[in-house]
This record gives structure tokens, C-alpha cells and sequence, in this order.
């Protein structure tokens, strides 16, 4: 509810004023209502305005990358991107003793970290 004061001091519910005039012919030459609706030379409405705003969505959010690919090569190609599993990687014996070491640092610094921990 929007109340606003007029120069003459008078409340005015804009809300219920643009309620009321909602299907008045807006003026222009675009054929339309206050609310956007397209209507005919009578005033009944041709389009309304719910069904104008729901294609130019679907103009906009409907793209080709969007929309389901009825394709059966790209079902495939789906079907071998998830059987898709990489080889196992062999460690070198070096790389199999930093990673030792590096287990072992972890483990030394988590007994320090816990051991101060209960010192306080």
C-alpha cells in the first residue's frame, strides 16, 4: 500500500489507483492497457501481458545449449565419458619415500598440536 501526499494535501493510494485503472487504454499508438496487455480496437485483450513476458523468456533462457539434445551420437559420447576411468599411476621409489616422509611430518605435527592442546 503506497500512500502518497498530493500538493493539495490529499492521501493518495497509488496502489489502488493503478488497481483500478489496470484495464484502461493506455495512450499511444501501441494498442495496449495499463498493464501491458495488447488489446483490440474494443479494449478486450488479445495477448496478455503474463503470455508476452513468458516467450520473451523462453526466447532468452530456451537457447540450443539449454535444450535437451534428442541426438544419439551425443548419448554415446555421454555413455563413454562416464565408463571413462583413468590408469592407475605407478609412484617411483622416490616419490614413494617423500610421500613416507611427508606422512610421518603430518603425524609428528599432529601429536605437537595435541600435546599442546592439552597442556592448556
Amino acid at each position: 500500500m503506497a500512500l502518497y501526499k498530493s500538493a493539495q494535501g490529499k492521501n493518495i493510494d497509488m496502489t489502488a489507483l493503478m488497481a483500478q485503472n489496470e484495464r484502461a487504454r493506455a495512450v499511444g499508438n501501441m494498442k495496449v492497457n495499463a498493464r501491458g496487455d495488447t488489446i483490440d480496437d474494443n479494449g478486450k485483450v488479445v495477448v496478455p501481458v503474463t503470455q508476452k513476458v513468458g516467450e520473451k523468456y523462453q526466447k532468452t533462457v530456451g537457447n540450443r545449449s539449454a535444450q535437451v539434445n534428442k541426438n544419439p551420437t551425443s548419448r554415446k559420447l555421454e555413455a563413454d565419458k562416464s565408463s571413462f576411468k583413468p590408469d592407475p599411476v605407478e609412484l617411483t621409489q622416490e616419490e614413494k619415500e617423500l610421500e613416507a616422509d611427508f606422512d610421518e611430518n603430518v603425524e609428528k605435527q599432529i601429536a605437537q598440536i595435541k600435546a599442546q592442546e592439552t597442556q592448556k
